[in-house]
């Protein structure tokens, strides 16, 4: 059935199915074809409607999430954005801690989408009592009939991605992409669309984009959790300061890091040559394609699936402002 035709009982009918874009311009220079998963064209503007409204939904027929419940996450943002908009149909309270590093455009979405906002900054250790992982679990523990989704240690996390994002790009590219690149924050997006393509064909390479100062790709390569890769980034939804368990690291073949100044000009790049407004992460993930691409990872029968995550419409008070961009030193 094509989602768009007839009538839907409600938003969250139109989770998935996004469609599968042709970058011309922006990869012209580079062997291979590439293609866009737009997941912007979810109902939340974010490919975290996949795993908000799986989680939620198996919760519901666990008998975990009852009338009246609230629902408490950590989030970046669009998670966040996910839930509260699923909340408002499914008629649950809605309760986030949000890093500070956050985009005010997504905290002001959340504010008005009936979500109850906590701010907590974000470069101080995960373990820390202020950061925004153990201020969710805190206010779980202190609020009734309250379900905490933990996003970063779900499995559900992977399984929502395992049962959508891969099957759709499978069959969007009749079986012909050879590589996936994918930004790994919590890992649920790419541990389990790579999962799903692998079983498909285990000769497709999962090439993971990570941020400088995140941990992931160092663990990845060495299997040992180093403090001293932490510093502070700009870039939101890419890159941990810990190790989450919805990474499937097995399945990740490489990672590649990208920095915040060349990632937001990779999304500045895919407006202006491409048509389409991608969030940050998505520049990242472009970012990271010519990254790969220079050293040799693609040729010309390559068949290149790039994820890109969310809405540049988050972003106007980043890398689409001037002078945010002048403040951090990516511009004169």
């Amino acid at each position: 059935m094509i989602k768009n035709t007839g009538i839907h009982n409600n938003i969250l009918e139109l989770v998935g199915e996004t469609p599968l874009v042709k970058l011309r311009k922006t990869t012209k220079k580079l062997q291979g074809s590439y293609f866009a998963k737009v997941e912007a064209f979810n109902p939340g503007h974010s490919s975290k409607d996949r795993i908000a409204l799986h989680i939620i939904n198996v919760a519901e027929k666990k008998g975990i999430l009852k009338k009246g419940a609230t629902i408490v996450e950590t989030t970046s943002g669009n998670t966040g954005f996910s839930l509260a908009m699923i909340s408002i149909v499914k008629g649950y309270k809605c309760i986030l801690a949000v890093s500070d590093k956050s985009s005010q455009d997504k905290i002001d979405l959340l504010k008005i989408m009936g979500a109850e906002v906590h701010i907590c900054p974000a470069n101080v250790p995960a373990d820390d009592p202020r950061s925004y992982y153990e201020v969710a679990k805190t206010i779980h523990k202190k609020t009734k009939n309250s379900v905490y989704i933990n996003q970063y240690f779900n499995e559900l996390n992977i399984e929502a991605h395992y049962r959508s994002t891969g099957p759709e790009i499978w069959q969007q590219t009749q079986g012909k992409i050879t590589h996936l690149v994918a930004a790994s924050g919590t890992g649920g997006t790419i541990s389990g669309t790579g999962k799903y393509l692998k079983e498909q064909n285990p000769n497709i390479k999962i090439l993971g984009v990570d941020a400088f100062g995140s941990v992931l790709k160092k663990y990845h390569e060495t299997g040992k959790f180093d403090k001293n890769e932490i510093q502070p980034y700009k870039i939101e939804g890419l890159g941990k300061t810990l190790i989450p368990s919805a990474t499937d690291f097995d399945v990740i073949d490489i990672y590649e890091k990208v920095s915040d100044k060349d990632a937001a000009f990779s999304a500045r790049e895919i407006v202006k040559k491409e048509g389409i407004f991608p969030g940050y992460t998505s520049g990242a993930v472009l970012q990271a394609t010519k990254q790969y691409a220079a050293q040799n990872y693609f040729n010309d029968d390559s068949f290149v699936v790039l994820i890109f995550p969310d809405h540049g419409s988050r972003y106007m008070n980043k890398i689409y402002n001037d002078s945010w961009m002048k403040n951090q030193g990516f511009i004169d």
